[in-house]
């Protein structure tokens, strides 16, 4: 019996391990970057790219 995980999903929580884990190191870089070259081409691309736009513009409109 073999199981499968996608490759997101590994890479993920790699990323979140290593951010708990704490003292920033390349290797933590390197996960990370991985990470997001696997979601931009992923088919949730277009949905994080529209959350990141939405956050952008209400932080570029708050007036202080």
């Amino acid at each position: 019996m073999s199981v499968t995980v996608p490759l997101g999903v590994v890479l993920a929580v790699t990323v979140w391990l290593l951010n708990r884990k704490g003292g920033r190191k390349a290797g933590h870089a390197m996960a990370a970057v991985l990470l997001s070259l696997y979601l931009h081409g992923s088919s949730l691309a277009p949905s994080i790219s529209r959350v990141v736009q939405s956050v952008a513009e209400t932080i570029s409109e708050i007036r202080i």
